[in-house]
């Protein structure tokens, strides 16, 4: 009980916390409505505790083993951050009402765990802290997982509601952009220590 009280303490610290997934449902929900950013949040409670258990039985060892691979995901979701932030920043204030003008989908939003640092962070921490060789692996893996998966419905909605409790206030459009080059420019500061990290170890 100790245990799963420690990981649920982890998992909600980690999951309500600023972070990619944090600003972008908040932004989503601005620009497009708690509907239309449903598949987003299923795809975000999913994709991650998903990305838990693959990590913890065994995709970790290869990702240590050859190092490459992970550094190749690293870069490519930096980058596709980067993008997003730009198209966050730069989102006009009707953009929620534009028929072109579309919320990530299940699919996208479940792949973007592996593009997102924090979500490698969090999930690599947990099953290390949270795990013991002396017990079933398999069991201890599923169990984090499973809490992620309890606490991550919370987190995410309470920030896709805020999201769009704004849209009622942000009725102006020089505040609606203020609003999203603020998302753009936090989404940037959320990836800005893995860019220090790349700049340093390959180009400084």
């Amino acid at each position: 009980m100790e245990l799963i009280i420690s990981i649920f303490i982890f998992a909600l610290s980690s999951s309500i916390t600023p972070g990619p997934n944090t600003v972008m449902i908040m932004a989503s929900g601005l620009n497009h409505g708690i509907k239309n950013s449903l598949p987003h949040v299923f795809g975000i409670c999913f994709g991650f505790p998903i990305m838990v258990i693959l990590l913890g039985l065994g995709l970790g060892f290869i990702f240590e083993k050859y190092t490459f691979l992970h550094e190749i995901i690293k870069i490519a979701g930096v980058l596709y951050l980067l993008f997003l932030a730009y198209k966050i920043s730069t989102s006009a204030k009707a953009s929620f009402k534009s028929k072109k003008a579309k919320a990530m989908t299940f699919v996208q939003a479940f792949i973007f765990q592996w593009l997102n640092p924090k979500a490698w962070v969090v999930a690599a921490g947990a099953i290390s802290a949270y795990t013991n060789s002396a017990e079933n692996i398999y069991a201890q893996v599923f169990l984090i997982a499973f809490i992620f998966f309890i606490v991550a419905f919370p987190s995410v909605f309470v920030w896709l509601i805020f999201g769009s409790k704004l849209k009622k206030v942000l009725k102006n459009t020089k505040h609606h952009r203020i609003f999203n080059y603020t998302m753009g420019f936090l989404l940037f500061l959320s990836i800005l220590p893995i860019i220090n990290e790349l700049l340093l170890k390959y180009i400084i």
